[in-house]
């Protein structure tokens, strides 16, 4: 047998196999909404955590260490540590905010401007505002930058909040794993979705299949029609996936956009990717052509011709 009659015969049945489904329009479109549904509820999760995660990656602000220096610190000193700090790879700015400016800030925001002139002098350190380049804000970087910088000579204190971005990373880390595990089982449900549709289609063409044994046929010749019913139910269930994303991230872009506007933010919902649909379709026809495989091994395999 040559390559192009082997091909040509592995198209036919590809043909014929999408013919004979659509021949039962209802049941296969509810069999590719079941799965298109299993795909986009993870899928969609996990665009929304990806999305979150770029969104909180920008806020650099939530970050920033406060360095407060020793009252007998010089001003010269104050210029040269901030120099210093430049200078490092995990550094991305420094601002300085002298002792009196700091003053003046506290007496304009608190109120007690008249209290505050009863002070003989000013209670306020120069401060160091230190902001870590984007690789270096994480919870772990800024730890070891706040404790590099706590070395220093005439640093008196270094202050950082990032307890509740830590929380917001660690409720992220959790909620991926619940996306991957639910994922997972609705990857199992695919798997017998399309192994129950199978099996009732052999069923409902086991005289056909006794006939082809009867003449010679192996099972994996048998087999090959159903195989290719799993993948098209498959690739039919993962672009119905990718359109319900991409009709619900077009629905939420506009509410998104507004609420990173009300927080001062130019963010933006990203879509799906190429890769990453090209990715879904993979593993729908994957899937789909497991459970359409063992469905038919185990009941191809149980008919034989009377």
């Amino acid at each position: 047998m040559s390559i192009n009659t082997y091909f040509a015969r592995h198209a036919q049945v590809l043909v014929g196999s999408l013919g004979r489904i659509m021949h039962q329009p209802f049941a296969t479109l509810m069999t590719m909404g079941v799965i298109a549904v299993a795909l986009a509820l993870p899928l969609f999760l996990s665009l929304l955590l990806q999305n979150a995660r770029i969104a909180t990656g920008n806020w650099n602000e939530a970050y920033d260490l406060s360095v407060y220096m020793d009252k007998k610190a010089s001003t010269g000193r104050v210029q040269s540590l901030a120099k210093q700090l430049k200078a490092r790879g995990d550094v991305a700015a420094v601002r300085i905010i002298t002792a009196d400016q700091a003053l003046a800030e506290f007496r304009n925001d608190s109120g007690f401007g008249k209290a505050l002139d009863a002070l003989s002098d000013n209670p306020l350190p120069d401060t160091l505002v230190v902001t870590p380049t984007l690789t270096a804000s994480s919870p772990q970087g800024t730890e070891t930058l706040k404790a590099a910088i706590a070395a220093l000579s005439d640093v008196q204190t270094v202050q950082i909040d990032t307890e509740w971005v830590k929380r917001l990373h660690a409720m992220l880390d959790l909620l991926r794993r619940v996306v991957l595990l639910t994922g997972g089982l609705l990857g199992v449900g695919i798997v017998l979705i399309v192994s129950n549709t199978i099996r009732l289609d052999i069923l409902n063409r086991r005289a056909e299949i006794e006939v082809m044994k009867l003449v010679g046929a192996s099972d994996g010749f048998a087999r090959r029609p159903f195989l290719y019913s799993g993948v098209w139910y498959g690739l039919g269930g993962g672009l119905l996936a990718l359109t319900l994303v991409a009709v619900a991230s077009t629905v939420l872009a506009r509410p998104v956009a507004q609420l990173a506007f009300l927080y001062g933010s130019d963010f933006r919902l990203e879509g799906l990717k190429l890769v990453l649909g090209l990715g879904v379709l993979s593993l729908a026809v994957a899937l789909s052509w497991l459970g359409s495989w063992l469905a038919a091994t185990r009941h191809i395999r149980a008919i034989e011709p009377t």
